[in-house]
């Protein structure tokens, strides 16, 4: 049986206009500079690639696998037509090349907290068109004029997804010959499951809404919503979205009530944006809890937004619980409406 692989896709995409071929071009430059990212991450020394090294643009700490990372990434667009990157890594805009008709929002590593643990971590990336003069401000855009979004997990395998506005497709690397091989074409996000992710840990920091929408799925089959959940937190946003493009849920990571978080902590550019771009082409939703991510005006490089994507069914519900919360927020599952000590 034949198979598709990603060089198909992208001749295919190469044949419709120019800016769809450089768009092309861009794509297998920064996949196979994936490859060669897998194979670093593969040979990387515990305590050694994973060594803080500063502080990144956006406040967070910095790894040396982070900016080994941004500099192959940012070598393999050197001869595309890319006039600039944008990087989590980077305060400012890179240049690339004078005149390029695209620009690149990237993570060059997400979830390097994972490293020394095998856990998987990822590239994100988002191309959008370079518009009349500064690039900073065709960075800037809404995720509306994203021409193509994607993430590479590097895990037990190394994985794509995928999006040119076509529907979301998964690929597979073959090790042995190097190619992207697809496995799942136009992925259709399952509209009901059984999963939830956010980093419980944060709880006590949450506000009333989302610990009661939590609270509801804890309590499980005792409480409102009269079936069982599972959570899982793997703190690593690919591996979180690879999960839920194949078998639904929701991911969540709101504002909360610590220093720093009110306005939450998903880049907007280089991070929500990409991921809303795939979970919608696969017919699920992504919003900072009322507003569609891909709707949100960015007013710099390194914003941060809250983020909940999914089934659209359960994004909807998160909503329906910040605008209209329900009138017992209970502290604990404890002490729902059919909790333990119901009577």
């Amino acid at each position: 049986m034949a198979t598709t692989t990603l060089d198909d896709h992208l001749s295919a995409l190469r044949q419709v206009d120019s800016l769809h071929g450089a768009v092309a071009d861009v794509l297998a430059s920064l996949t196979t500079c994936g490859v060669a990212v897998a194979s670093l991450i593969a040979r990387s020394a515990p305590g050694v690639d994973s060594a803080v090294v500063g502080d990144n643009a956006s406040g967070d700490t910095q790894k040396a696998l982070d900016v080994q990372a941004e500099l192959l990434f940012v070598e393999a667009l050197a001869g595309s037509d890319v006039a600039a990157v944008c990087s989590e890594e980077t305060e400012l805009a890179i240049p690339v090349n004078a005149g390029g008709r695209l620009v690149v929002a990237l993570d060059p590593i997400d979830g390097s907290s994972n490293i020394d643990t095998n856990a998987p971590i990822g590239t994100i990336f988002s191309i959008l068109p370079m518009l009349d003069g500064d690039a900073t401000d065709s960075l800037l855009q809404t995720g509306r004029a994203q021409l193509a979004a994607g993430f590479i997990v590097y895990g037990p395998r190394t994985v794509l997804a995928l999006t040119w506005g076509e529907g979301t497709f998964l690929y597979c690397l073959d090790p042995v010959t190097g190619a992207f091989v697809q496995t799942h074409a136009k992925v259709a996000l399952p509209i009901e499951a059984q999963e939830y992710a956010i980093n419980a840990s944060n709880a006590r920091h949450w506000t009333p809404s989302i610990r009661a929408y939590v609270n509801h799925l804890v309590s499980g089959s005792t409480g409102p919503r009269d079936r069982d959940f599972n959570m899982r937190w793997i703190a690593s946003l690919v591996a979180e979205t690879y999960r839920i493009l194949l078998r639904g849920g929701i991911y969540l990571y709101p504002a909360d009530q610590r220093e720093g978080y009110g306005a939450g902590r998903i880049r907007l550019v280089y991070e929500a944006n990409p991921i809303a771009f795939l979970c919608e082409q696969a017919g699920g939703e992504a919003t900072n809890g009322i507003t569609a991510i891909m709707d949100m005006e960015p007013t710099s490089l390194h914003q941060r937004v809250p983020f909940i994507f999914g089934s659209t069914s359960k994004v909807a519900r998160v909503r329906r619980y910040l605008l209209d919360p329900p009138a017992n927020q209970e502290e604990s599952p404890l002490f729902s409406q059919r909790g333990l000590f119901r009577t």
